[in-house]
């Protein structure tokens, strides 16, 4: 089993989830933050660019209601501008008041404190759309119609002599900078009656998704989420040191233990494992010499036993015990042969699994047996070369005693490797496929000497292949018998 390093986005890992909850968090409340600087942001331009506007309405209005009537024309002309215009008309071209929210209100407040000596109940102010400015007064004499932007192009083409068609491509070209913008509308009496009117685009305002805030608020959380990877990554390695260490004690119980270092909690928890895992050994180790000490100790009983077994008069009942005797020694001598293994702390080591399988066709073949090996010329591994060894043996050894011939087959998977021992002999049959691993259990039920072993071989076999993170299987292709061995 591999353990990677956990993904940056990969939802299934405490770094992955803790990084995509930050970044959603993150996200939010910078959301909020935008939604309430956005708000601020226009409440303040706004607010900045009424008061100045209302401060050259007030300027332009003191400069016309200090002219006369022949200079005004020639003022208004000269204060015109296409983004801010003005007219002079008998009445005024807005109803009573403002309206249009707080910041017409702002503006005629900011204008009647710019124009101290004017009543506030002559200053009109209007703000909204431009097409709302149609209130469709009648124009006084000698003066321009209501709506002070049309007001601005009549009045202004009478001024300067020019013709209406010419008056309407300036207005329409004025309409176009001015589409889809809010307008301000100021209407001021003058001390003789009359009404000064000036029509001007409100403040434009620049989205704020455009502000050069941005950039820094993007950099920032690029920064602190790759700080916040970096940390939560290092706060999560001891678990994948967790899961690494308890794989290689699965693999080999005498496998070194975890290095006690890190925070407190990790220090506490690679004691407790490194505890239990000398608890495990310990276990291990007494059960291997009790198991060894029986088997041992069985056998001075049993010679007594066959020493007696030479005295029985009858032969046939003597040569029955005999063979019970020899079996019982058979299963003494393989237990504690299976003792001495388990007892022995092998050092895994670097070897060429390939050149083993070689060696093992190549011995069968000089004991005048059939075996053929089939793979890679080299495939180094590191395990147990001796438990290995063993394991390989015993299963080339039944193929060779029940089908007189085995092909070994070597194939190299992924990080793993692949063992094949095919014969044709009449195999094991499929519903003690797992029985088979129980020890003394034989497929043969008459325990005849003659097909040896004890019922221990594949027990043993399979516990050495398990240890180094494998198992075994069978299967039947074609009237032959194959046992897989396959380790990842």
């Amino acid at each position: 089993m591999k353990f990677r390093t956990p993904g940056f986005c990969d939802h299934r890992t405490i770094v992955g989830r803790t990084v995509l909850l930050l970044l959603a968090g993150l996200v939010v409340s910078h959301l909020i933050s935008i939604a309430i600087y956005s708000d601020e942001r226009r409440t303040a331009l706004l607010t900045v660019g009424g008061h100045q506007v209302s401060e050259r309405i007030a300027a332009a209005y003191l400069n016309i209601d200090q002219a006369n009537s022949q200079q005004r024309e020639s003022s208004i002309l000269s204060l015109w501008e296409p983004m801010f215009s003005i007219t002079w008309t008998a009445e005024s071209v807005l109803a009573d008041g403002s309206q249009g929210g707080w910041r017409a209100q702002m503006v005629r407040t900011t204008i009647a404190d710019f124009l101290s000596d004017v009543d506030s109940e002559k200053i009109r102010v209007n703000y909204g759309h431009l097409g709302q400015f149609r209130p469709g007064m009648t124009p006084g004499t000698g003066m321009a119609p209501g709506d002070p932007v049309i007001a601005m192009q009549e009045h202004m083409g009478r001024m300067m002599g020019e013709g209406s068609g010419h008056m309407r491509k300036r207005f329409d070209s004025f309409s176009r900078k001015w589409h889809g913008d809010s307008v301000l509308s100021v209407s001021i009496q003058l001390t003789d009656g009359s009404w000064f009117n000036v029509a001007t685009p409100g403040t434009r305002l620049r989205s704020a998704w455009g502000s050069r805030v941005f950039g820094p608020i993007i950099v920032t959380t690029i920064i602190v989420l790759f700080l916040t990877f970096w940390a939560v990554r290092r706060s999560a390695k001891p678990l994948a040191l967790f899961a690494q260490a308890a794989e290689r004690l699965g693999r080999d119980v005498n496998a070194p233990p975890m290095p006690e270092d890190g925070p407190r909690e990790v220090v506490s928890a690679s004691r407790a494992f490194n505890e239990m895992q000398r608890r495990i050994q310990s276990f291990i180790k007494d059960r291997t010499h009790m198991l060894a000490a029986i088997s041992h100790d069985l056998r001075t009983p049993i010679t007594r036993l066959r020493l007696r077994a030479e005295l029985i008069d009858d032969a046939e009942q003597q040569k029955k015990m005999l063979t019970d005797l020899d079996q019982m020694e058979q299963m003494i001598a393989a237990t504690l042969a299976f003792a001495r293994d388990e007892a022995t702390d092998e050092v895994s080591v670097r070897f060429d699994l390939a050149a083993m399988l070689q060696s093992l066709a190549d011995d069968i073949s000089d004991t005048n047996g059939k075996a053929a090996y089939d793979g890679p010329d080299k495939l180094e591994w590191t395990g147990r070369p001796g438990a290995l060894k063993r394991a390989f043996q015993n299963l080339a050894d039944n193929a060779i005693k029940y089908g007189k011939r085995v092909d070994i087959a070597l194939q190299r998977v992924d990080k793993g490797f692949v063992v094949m021992f095919t014969d044709d002999g009449p195999g094991i049959p499929d519903d003690e496929y797992q029985k088979v691993f129980e020890p003394f259990y034989r497929v043969d039920p008459s325990r005849n000497r003659d097909t040896g072993g004890v019922g221990l071989g594949l027990a043993v076999t399979r516990s050495v292949i398990r240890a180094h993170g494998g198992e075994i299987s069978f299967s039947r292709v074609n009237d032959r018998f194959t046992v897989t061995v396959k380790v990842l």
